[in-house]
């Protein structure tokens, strides 16, 4: 069921609270060191306020664990916003209280406000009632559009939908449309690209994808147990024995429905993982011990891109191998930009795959960028999140 929008309410002279995600990483000094959340949220803000409403921005950064802490003020944040809408962003030092509530009062059509970090109080992630209801009290309707934050039930996204008409935002729009096409409808050849680290986080989404895709292509650290399945020799690299016996199931369900899955045949290999130490590519799917595997070689990059140029949907999460060594990420790369030259709908589940597109210069050219690593792969897995569920649905 798809969700009302922003589109489908009337917003003039209402009090818009809109839950952003503006949990952005800052260096040592408070820099903010990649501003895309930020930037992404500017397309709902303009809306609302060409549509004539009072924007209250809200959001959460980084753990403050319920007590405030001067490092996880939103202040940086707001300032970059206001640098990319040419407008002033009022910074409040609470997000609940008399004085949150006199500024809310005192706004004027075009007036935006951010409120301070959520997670400055405890009872946001416990979804306490209470907060919800002082945080909805400030709004007249809700936006959700932090689609990052979605896939958990907490005060800001989910319990003040309970006091306000609720609707979503043009980021969680777009991610919704991607992921309910991805799930219900994809055009076929579908191919799933995954890497990363671990097997056990991505079991729950392969096994709901096993129904939906034609090709899997696995890669990264996590192909390593695959493998070793396979009565293949590994080397020194990363094994998880708890879910071996996992991995050989998948293995055989994949053949039983015909979905082809595919695994490296060659390797890059090193002693060590800085990317100082002795680095080879292996002949075959073999490697030999005391080395362990840190990319995709060429043969596997070859026969991972033959599928790509074939698929009409594309669903990439997780990297190849160590993309951040520039030694180890020849792998990522390729697949990344042989994503971005295929015409089919390419979609980038977040994380650390988002960072390779942007490490190699391909994020305009695919289709769509999660912003939620945590979300989408929730929503890969078929998952309900609360926070978009709780929207009113478009009638």
């Amino acid at each position: 069921m798809l969700k009302k929008s922003l589109r489908d309410v009337d917003l003039r002279n209402k009090k818009v609270l809109i839950r952003v995600d503006f949990n952005v990483p800052q260096d040592d000094e408070g820099n903010i060191t990649d501003d895309i959340r930020i930037r992404e949220s500017t397309f709902t803000i303009d809306y609302a306020l060409k549509h004539e409403g009072r924007i209250i921005l809200m959001s959460h950064l980084g753990r403050p664990k319920g007590k405030v802490a001067d490092e996880f003020r939103l202040t940086p944040v707001a300032k970059r916003l206001s640098e990319l809408l040419n407008r002033p962003v009022k910074k409040l030092d609470d997000c609940i209280g008399p004085e949150v509530e006199r500024a809310v009062a005192e706004m004027s059509q075009g007036d935006i406000i951010l409120l301070e970090n959520l997670r400055f109080y405890k009872e946001e992630e416990k979804n306490d009632p209470g907060f919800a209801k002082k945080l909805a009290a400030l709004g007249d309707i809700f936006v959700n559009d932090a689609f990052g934050t979605s896939h958990r039930a907490h005060a800001s996204t989910e319990g003040v939908t309970h006091f306000l008409p609720s609707v979503a935002g043009f980021l969680v729009e777009k991610e919704i449309e991607y992921f309910e096409r991805i799930n219900r409808n994809p055009d076929k050849p579908f191919v799933l690209v995954l890497g990363g680290a671990k097997v056990s986080d991505k079991i729950p989404m392969i096994e709901n994808m096993l129904t939906k895709v034609d090709v899997i292509l696995i890669g990264g650290a996590m192909a390593y147990t695959f493998l070793k399945q396979e009565g293949i020799n590994i080397g020194a690299s990363r094994y998880e024995q708890d879910v071996a016996d996992t991995a050989k199931v998948i293995l055989e369900k994949a053949r039983a429905k015909g979905v082809e899955l595919l695994l490296p045949v060659d390797h890059v290999v090193s002693d060590n993982i800085d990317g100082t130490g002795r680095i080879k590519t292996t002949k075959d799917s073999t490697i030999e011990e005391g080395l362990m595997g840190v990319d995709i070689g060429p043969k596997t990059i070859d026969l991972f891109k033959e599928r790509l140029k074939k698929a009409k949907t594309i669903v990439w999460n997780g990297p190849m191998g160590i993309f951040e060594k520039d030694r180890f990420g020849e792998g990522t790369k390729k697949i990344a930009e042989a994503m971005a030259a295929s015409s089919a709908v390419t979609v980038v589940g977040g994380g650390d795959s988002a960072a390779a597109a942007q490490k190699f210069g391909v994020q305009d050219r695919l289709t769509h960028i999660s912003t939620g690593g945590g979300a989408s792969l929730e929503y890969l897995e078929g998952r309900v999140l609360p926070g978009i569920a709780a929207l009113e649905d478009k009638e």
